[in-house]
């Protein structure tokens, strides 16, 4: 059931995602009309070299829910979800792909968990992809949770839900997919309540991902140092009488 004082923002960054955006944005659409009294959609294109961007407009032109941002260059995956998140205006932000991976729909299991939860976050128990990046995926959670002594099963991925007041509290650095885990990892530190639900994720039926991409994985591990260094200094979140 609605709750008339409910209002939620819905992001989703597009980088060679002209097959898919409309897709994302008209599932976004009619799940949030079902979910809450007033709503938007937004689009974050970060620089893409295909027709994304342009079909975004299309569809903000055509629907006054639907807002676009545009990155003059590609300035990658967590600069993107950073400026998502700036710009959202209402309560509650979830945000997803644009490649379609994930299921807007599912959705609606974080959101009957708002009441419980700052931050909700997802995991793949039925993962559709090749051994290679299933098994990059399992290393690289399992090196996140002995490095910030977390207990995330699968702490970067990309269906999420979260309240604006939370997301304003973070001061996120990270230009790459570690993006992911620097929000739970912040969230949890300054004490903000996380929980995690179980999604299926599907294959990209169009193009090439890029997450697993050596220069996204040089990213990553440049962002998960810079993010060690700074929680894990005397400086970071330090109480006022210390």
């Amino acid at each position: 059931m609605i709750r008339p004082e409910e209002r939620i923002s819905l992001f989703f960054p597009v980088y060679r995602d002209e097959m898919t955006v409309s897709r994302v944005a008209n599932k976004a659409l009619r799940v949030l009309s079902e979910l809450a009294s007033d709503y938007e959609v937004i689009i974050v294109d970060d620089g893409s070299p295909d027709r994304a961007g342009e079909i975004a407009d299309t569809l903000a032109g055509e629907n006054v829910r639907v807002r676009v941002i545009h990155h003059g260059q590609n300035l990658g995956y967590g600069a993107a979800l950073r400026t998502g998140l700036k710009s959202a205006r209402h309560e509650w932000i979830a945000f997803t792909d644009g490649d379609d991976e994930y299921e807007v729909e599912d959705l609606r299991k974080l959101w009957r968990l708002r009441d419980r939860y700052d931050l909700i976050i997802t995991f793949r128990y039925a993962k559709r992809y090749g051994s290679a990046r299933i098994f990059i995926s399992w290393v690289y959670n399992s090196l996140l949770r002995r490095v910030f002594r977390t207990r995330y099963r699968d702490i970067s991925c990309g269906l999420r839900l979260i309240r604006k007041e939370v997301a304003d509290e973070l001061d996120l650095i990270s230009v790459s997919p570690f993006i992911g885990a620097e929000i739970a990892i912040k969230t949890m530190l300054k004490g903000f309540r996380v929980g995690e639900v179980g999604i299926q994720t599907f294959p990209r039926e169009f193009g090439m991902g890029s997450s697993t991409s050596p220069r996204n994985i040089l990213a990553t591990l440049r962002d998960l140092k810079k993010v060690y260094g700074e929680v894990f200094s005397p400086r970071y979140d330090r109480p006022m009488n210390r």
